[in-house]
């Protein structure tokens, strides 16, 4: 007499779906998402043709311009210097530049405002940063730039902040924070990519 093969039992699947739904609904809510990603960059205003005179009162000596060509080379000019740099020396011009600690009159202008918590300041924050690229331009060589430039800033904010709170910016209050940044505000331009080709 044969024996009979057992049957083996059959998974319950029915639940399969009603699980996998709960595990996605719990990741969603768990993880969180930044959404402020990007670089933080003011672009120039569209001209406006009732007032093109206008921009004859922007003082040279306040303007940084640095450019990137399609070789991913660094050209950097003011009203003193112009002429191919490394990412190494652009970091320290542009602090330079920015402190103005000489009131050199041909790098940005110096005039007093008042600052909450710092009080009576002399600050250069009409300064700019002009910043413009190449349509060639490596993203590697683009990306290097905006570091440097950004090191620069918190490098100003922290020696400042050290000076005026005694402690880095990055402990301070938002109201001090924010008195770092009246006197140093980030003033980076974005302009629209040219064709440079490979040299300025």
């Amino acid at each position: 007499m044969a024996k009979k093969k057992k049957k083996m039992p059959g998974l319950n699947t029915s639940s399969t779906a009603d699980i996998s739904f709960m595990l996605l609904i719990f990741f969603l809510v768990t993880t969180s998402m930044d959404t402020d990603m990007g670089l933080a960059r003011r672009l120039p205003q569209p001209p406006d043709p009732d007032q093109e005179d206008a921009q004859v009162d922007i003082k040279a000596r306040n303007i940084l311009y640095v450019r990137l060509n399609a070789s991913g080379q660094l050209w950097i000019k003011d009203e003193t210097t112009s002429g191919y740099g490394d990412m190494k020396e652009l970091r320290q011009r542009v602090k330079d530049f920015v402190k103005n600690e000489q009131n050199y009159s041909k790098w940005p202008e110096k005039h007093v405002k008042i600052i909450d918590l710092l009080g009576r300041c002399v600050v250069t924050d009409k300064h700019v940063i002009s910043v413009q690229t190449d349509r060639g331009t490596p993203y590697d060589a683009y990306f290097q730039v905006q570091n440097e430039l950004v090191a620069a800033y918190s490098e100003l904010r922290n020696e400042l902040s050290k000076e005026k709170f005694h402690r880095e910016y990055q402990y301070l209050s938002d109201e001090e924070k924010k008195a770092i940044r009246d006197y140093y505000p980030q003033n980076i331009s974005e302009a629209e990519p040219k064709k440079y080709g490979g040299t300025q």
